[in-house]
């Protein structure tokens, strides 16, 4: 590191704390814990899975530094920082940094083998072939047991720099893992490949329940070396929480401070099946979710769902342990959903962010979804969501319009 990185760091986190002292993110943490604890009085907005490539402004987002270490922070900062400015919805922006404790081993000894189509060389959006490497029972061994280790040399070497860096500017946190990305089908597809899966459903049953069940039980194994390595980490924060937004609540027992050491029935914990899209509710049930239960039931709350329409399978989401957030995807039917979750949960719902893929920005088209969702949500607790912001054809500003959109209608219907 040069001294004038340095510098360019500090500046970066000047302009941070800055960010983190104002007074709105009391306000905008106070809406996701009500929200939280099904009593919202305004939904709160997050917009996260931005195409970054297409966001620069004014070089807001130019990296100035040539350090790895370096630029992998200012990255970190000048994202946060873009965000506040332009579409920060109810962002809560710290008056710190994370640096997070470097692991190894903590993968199941098999990675994908696939093919990729890439449209855009700036974008790390693309499309996947997988290469079928588990065809059967006999393949289901691939799948390893992890062996977690902590990496502490080169956690103490990440945390020192950062310390030296920020110091006298804002404190740096070690942290563990702040929840886990739990979704067996996310994973398996990538080794099954997704067609051939399909048909397995049906035609090899047994086949598909024991590849579900040691997926489970490996990650119960991570789950539990975590918990001895003390790696787990309270989420009850502004950390993300399942594909939805925010995890602030009272109903779990784990304090911001809760950077290690955390049990996971201090945490969210989170599921989904994205490929059951079409599968019926039993199928669902029988070849992921009593499998999924089996992780879910060990966390204090739980958020279910992504991409897949949830509308029709309520009967079989009410048996996860700790249920408070169901995923409403553009698929979704709303107005089936909040009659069968019976206002028990909080909706999370996602407009579609294909209103950013054509050439002109329909401001009235943006409008009428948002408008729509808050119409059929009415007398529910709902967070919105927007996400999966493949393009937004270079045009940032688009978002930005988004964001006051959703703003003026939530305040049109809620103030």
């Amino acid at each position: 590191m040069t001294k004038r990185e340095i510098e360019i760091l500090r500046e970066l986190a000047r302009r941070k704390m800055e960010i983190a002292a104002d007074p709105q993110n009391e306000i905008n943490k106070k809406l996701w814990t009500d929200t939280n604890d099904l009593k919202m009085s305004i939904p709160p907005i997050y917009i996260n899975e931005v195409c970054w490539n297409e966001m620069n402004v004014n070089d807001e987002l130019t990296l100035q530094t040539d350090d790895p270490f370096c630029r992998e922070l200012e990255d970190q900062m000048r994202k946060e920082i873009y965000s506040w400015n332009h579409f920060a919805g109810n962002m809560v922006v710290s008056p710190y940094m994370e640096c997070p404790i470097v692991v190894t081993g903590d993968n199941f000894g098999i990675s994908e083998d696939v093919d990729i189509i890439q449209t855009d060389s700036t974008s790390d959006v693309v499309s996947r072939h997988f290469h079928v490497q588990i065809k059967d029972e006999q393949d289901i061994c691939k799948i390893k047991e992890p062996r977690v280790e902590i990496d502490r040399e080169k956690t103490e070497q990440n945390f020192s720099r950062m310390q030296e860096i920020f110091d006298g500017v804002f404190p740096v946190k070690l942290t563990g893992r702040r929840g886990m990305w739990f979704t067996p089908w996310d994973n398996l597809i990538r080794w099954t490949g997704v067609e051939p899966v399909m048909y397995d459903l049906i035609e090899r049953p047994e086949y598909i329940d024991a590849l579900v069940s040691r997926f489970v039980d490996v990650s119960i194994s991570l789950m539990e070396q975590y918990r001895k390595l003390k790696l787990w980490a309270s989420n009850n924060l502004n950390q993300r929480v399942g594909s939805g937004g925010y995890g602030y609540t009272t109903a779990l027992d784990a304090p911001d401070g809760l950077d290690t050491g955390a049990d996971t029935r201090q945490l969210w914990g989170c599921g989904n099946a994205q490929i059951f899209s079409d599968v019926s509710e039993q199928m669902h049930w029988e070849f992921s979710l009593k499998h999924e239960i089996r992780w879910l039931k060990q966390f204090g709350l739980n958020y279910y769902g992504c991409c897949e329409p949830l509308h029709n399978k309520m009967r079989i989401l009410e048996k996860i342990p700790n249920l408070r957030k169901v995923s409403v995807s553009p698929w979704c039917n709303i107005e089936v959903l909040r009659e069968n979750a019976k206002g028990n949960y909080v909706l999370s719902c996602k407009p579609s962010p294909a209103v950013f893929a054509t050439d002109t920005f329909d401001e009235q088209a943006a409008r009428r979804a948002v408008r729509t969702i808050l119409e059929q949500t009415r007398g529910c607790s709902l967070e919105l969501i927007m996400k999966d912001i493949s393009t937004v054809r270079y045009q940032p500003q688009k978002l930005w319009r988004w964001s006051e959109i959703a703003r003026e209608e939530i305040d049109r219907m809620y103030r």
